[in-house]
Order: C-alpha cells, then sequence, then structure tokens
C-alpha cells in the first residue's frame, strides 16, 4: 500500500499538470492575435500538426503558387463584377506578397495559397440577421503544403467597391508569416 500511494499521487499530479498545460495552449480562432484582425471579424484555424513553420520562408524565398476565384454576388446587383477580377485580386496579392520576400531561393517544396474573395449577397434570404449584411464581403485563404492545409484565415472587408481588399489581404500574409 505504500509503494502504490505515491506513484497514485504523482499520476494525480502529472495529470493535472498536464490538464493546465492543455488548456493554456488551447487555439481559439476567434481570438485576435494581431492589431490588424481586429479591424473587422477574422477566424483562423491553424493546423499544428503539420509543418506551419516549415511554410513561413516559401513565402520568403519566392516559392509559392496562388489559386484563387471571385465570387460575385448573384441576388444582388454586383458592385466588385466591375472593379475587380481575379487577375486584378492576384496583381494586389503579388504586391503584398513581394514586400516579404528576401531571395529567390529555388525549393523543391512550394506554399500552395488558394483564396477567394466572396461578396456578400445581401439579397441572400438565407442571412441570419442585419449584422450579416454589414460587411461587404470577405476573403478565405488556405495555404497549403504538399496538398495539407497549414493555416486558414477568413477576414471581412467593408468597402462595397473593395477598396480595403489589399489591407484585408496584408492583414492575412501578415498574420500567417507571425506564427512562428
Amino acid at each position: 500500500m505504500k509503494k502504490i500511494l505515491p506513484i497514485i499521487l504523482i499520476a494525480i499530479i502529472l495529470f493535472v499538470t498536464f490538464a493546465v498545460f492543455e488548456e493554456l495552449n488551447k487555439f481559439d480562432p476567434k481570438k485576435k492575435r494581431l492589431e490588424c484582425q481586429e479591424k473587422t471579424i477574422t477566424f483562423e484555424k491553424i493546423e499544428f500538426e503539420n509543418p506551419i513553420w516549415e511554410t513561413n520562408n516559401l513565402i520568403e524565398t519566392n516559392n509559392f503558387v496562388i489559386k484563387s476565384d471571385i465570387e460575385y454576388s448573384k441576388l444582388m446587383q454586383s458592385h466588385l463584377i466591375n472593379i475587380l477580377d481575379v487577375s486584378q485580386a492576384d496583381a494586389i496579392l503579388n504586391k503584398v506578397l513581394k514586400k516579404h520576400i528576401k531571395s529567390n531561393q529555388v525549393s523543391d517544396k512550394k506554399l500552395e495559397i488558394d483564396y477567394y474573395i466572396y461578396e456578400n449577397d445581401k439579397e441572400d434570404k438565407g442571412k441570419k440577421g442585419a449584422k450579416s449584411k454589414l460587411y461587404a464581403g470577405y476573403l478565405v485563404f488556405e495555404f497549403k503544403l504538399d496538398g495539407k492545409l497549414v493555416y486558414k484565415i477568413q477576414t471581412d472587408y467593408m468597402d462595397i467597391d473593395g477598396k480595403d481588399i489589399e489591407e484585408r489581404m496584408n492583414c492575412v500574409i501578415d498574420s500567417f508569416l507571425s506564427i512562428k
């Protein structure tokens, strides 16, 4: 009995320590890590199991490919359709990314930056309420390595003409690169 009691006590202490450690390190997707994330509604998903730390330098060494799409509003008249197309959005993103490129180091690995811009369709009857009509649209970015998702972020843009899309793209890239 004297030998079992210390083992049980150690097991309980280890269990409590592990539970506290896990709770402290739990990731909240709604928590704002950067100041730019506080400007609009922003959600993040970080896949810690996948090598996110390997991917940051792929932007810095110009080893990435971009996939993109824009979903214009269908039920209401689109403001964005005559202002922004996919190639223009890609040009904005490339301008943002260019600020972070430090070298042109060739790598076998390529970071896939897959994003789309969604224009908020305010005439959609499926909208849940007045708050869902406050934003002009949102951007969803997925960063993938070897086909596996390592990071995902969604952030709203507020200007119906998309004038703040570049600012939101800056926030997305800064958010991704801030994970070390």
